[in-house]
């Protein structure tokens, strides 16, 4: 029996295309729930698409391909550091990527942990647009130590009643004010029209 509803038929062809999208995906199969829209399911995979498809790269490599020069932190007075720091940073948001949680760090630590290690990181070299920003968390780990940071630094009092309730033996630090002032003046994503800037930089 045949299918005479043209918008029958448009559900039939999204239900194709997304099984399609599936196996190329990592052959799986899969249907379309009643309740997702057909086009939101084919966007989705599309994104899962494009992650599986995309080569690796790092923001290292990234920044590098930018003309922006890294050198090591030991090659650089702490003067000539801090503004490399910045100019790091500034960087990094045209590229949509953020940094939070730096206040614990001096800036020889913070830029000494970025260039060693955690841009460094192999990373998806997917295409960046005002829809999407990348958040590097410098006490994005869960371990113990970033963990103990965390609440001890950054961690309202609410957050550490949650914390506690739900971790009854985790040994809650006091509080203290972190020892650095960077992260109110670091640049916030924003999320605008094509054709407005992509990221506000605090006064």
């Amino acid at each position: 029996m045949g299918i005479d509803d043209p918008n029958e038929l448009d559900a039939v062809d999204r239900k194709i295309r997304f099984n399609e999208l599936l196996h190329e995906a990592g052959g799986l199969e899969g249907e379309i729930s009643d309740d997702c829209p057909p086009e939101v399911a084919d966007q989705f995979m599309q994104h899962v698409l494009d992650y599986e498809r995309a080569p690796l790269t790092s923001h290292f490599e990234q920044l590098l391909a930018t003309g922006l020069e890294l050198p090591a932190p030991e090659e650089l007075t702490d003067a000539e550091l801090t503004a490399k720091l910045w100019e790091l940073i500034e960087r990094l948001a045209t590229l949509r990527v953020f940094l939070e949680q730096t206040d614990h760090l001096s800036d020889r630590e913070l830029y000494t942990q970025l260039w060693a290690d955690v841009l460094r990181e192999e990373i998806k070299d997917l295409p960046r647009d005002e829809h999407s920003a990348w958040h590097i968390d410098m006490l994005g780990s869960c371990s113990e130590e970033d963990l103990h940071l965390a609440y001890k630094y950054y961690a309202d009092e609410e957050e550490r009643r949650q914390w506690l309730e739900e971790f009854p033996d985790f040994e809650m630090p006091e509080h203290v004010d972190p020892p650095y002032d960077r992260d109110r003046r670091l640049p916030r994503v924003t999320y605008h029209a094509p054709d407005t800037p992509d990221f506000d930089t605090p006064e």
